[in-house]
């Protein structure tokens, strides 16, 4: 098989791209010929997806192209002088990399380890990345400022477990919070944020468990709802693995090829872009399709990371306890056994994970954070209208503490 290169590309090496793709795709053909191969896949990894990618994804790889077409040939060289130095393979080289990019991408990791050049593809992808992005328009985080709520520990009665540790220096902890409605509130804020400044993907509710009402203006994903898809998901795996003919790569080379359609997630229309979401939470994730908190947790990485909301709230629930991994996978053992308490502590450390996460979007500075210990007393709160590292004992409630922060 004959490599192709990035300037032989045409118009019609995109055939196979969705529409939006394709359209994107031909509009920066003349760029796309110019940049190295190890690069170029990457790139085309996030195009060929455009279609189901978020407003968030769309503007960014909108405005990383956009940079890149501005520059002078001189100027484009120069930036992919480091990319050009990896050397690749003749596999790599000549696999399909237009219409698989991301298999491409699997490869070209593999690749680079084996060869020892990881490190200088780190390196020059932290300065192409610090280059484009220092040159894009900052885009004013508009009102409200953001706001993410982690609700843990729902099913434990009483712990001896020192929460939310990590999060108090950042903030407030309240240690007399009124618990009888705290949930209620906490969705009618989300309610009332996402009805007042309605945007595509602007407001969330992810939920470990089974979700709560919310309006329709609000983007709602939880682990009990994707039961059938993890079901038919954990089929497949299983199914790769007692063949005995395939390993690890050929497990993932087919959950990376799989559509949501082939998990019962093809609703169709304007639903597709989170059932593509959906499935990668399944799909990419370690764990995700077996243990709730591990789904809680990356489906709120992943939502902050790509769709970049204005409001956040994620719930987590009881996870099963640990189980010899075959029975694991077959999703079909005995009863499952809860684990409350370990949970708790999970949901504790992915609270501060999710508020980290929460630092690298824009308007990070103005972002609010709250964080509450579901039907007891104990919460934590973090803006920049609070002190850090205070206590409160002062009776209050949730809605009092959401005001205060807002």
């Amino acid at each position: 098989m004959t490599a192709t290169l990035p300037t032989q590309l045409k118009a019609e090496s995109f055939h196979s791209y969705p529409p939006e793709a394709q359209r994107l795709a031909i509009k920066r053909l003349e760029l796309f010929r110019q940049l190295p191969l190890v690069l170029l896949p990457l790139i085309l990894r996030e195009a060929i997806n455009y279609e189901w990618r978020f407003p968030a994804e769309r503007r960014e790889l909108d405005d990383q192209l956009a940079y890149l077409k501005t520059l002078s040939k001189t100027q484009l060289d120069a930036l992919m002088t480091n990319f050009a130095r990896l050397t690749l393979s003749s596999e790599l080289a000549e696999c399909n990399w237009i219409e698989t990019p991301s298999l491409f991408s699997e490869k070209l990791s593999a690749h680079l380890w084996a060869t020892h050049q990881i490190d200088d593809f780190r390196s020059a992808a932290k300065d192409y990345a610090a280059v484009w992005m220092g040159a894009k328009t900052t885009v004013v985080q508009p009102e409200p400022k953001r706001l993410a709520i982690v609700v843990i520990g729902q099913g434990v009665a009483t712990t001896d477990y020192r929460l939310f540790r990590k999060l108090r220096p950042r903030g407030v902890y309240f240690s007399n919070v009124t618990a009888q409605d705290g949930l209620q509130a906490l969705l009618t804020a989300v309610d009332a944020r996402a009805t007042a400044h309605a945007i595509p993907y602007g407001h969330w509710y992810i939920d470990g468990g089974v979700q709560e009402h919310v309006s329709s203006a609000v983007t709602s994903v939880s682990y009990g709802a994707l039961q059938p898809a993890r079901i038919a998901l954990l089929s497949r795996m299983q199914h790769v693995i007692e063949s005995g003919s395939s390993g690890p790569e050929a497990l993932r080379t087919m959950m990376a090829q799989m559509k949501p359609q082939d998990i019962g997630l093809s609703s169709g229309g304007t639903s597709s872009v989170l059932d593509h979401f959906q499935l990668s939470l399944l799909a990419e994730g370690s764990g995700t399709q077996i243990f709730s908190t591990t789904f809680t947790q990356w489906a709120a990485r992943e939502t902050l990371r790509r769709a970049q909301p204005e409001t956040l709230l994620v719930r987590f629930a009881p996870r099963q306890r640990q189980q010899p991994m075959n029975q694991l996978l077959s999703a079909q053992h005995p009863a499952i056994e809860l684990d409350p308490e370990g949970s708790l502590i999970d949901a504790d450390m992915a609270a501060y994970y999710t508020w980290l996460n929460l630092q690298r979007l824009s308007g990070a500075e103005n972002a609010a954070f709250l964080g509450w210990f579901e039907g007891h007393n104990q919460a934590v709160a973090i803006a920049p209208s609070l002190p850090l590292g205070t206590v409160s004992s002062t009776p209050t409630t949730i809605q009092k503490i959401l005001e205060w922060i807002s």
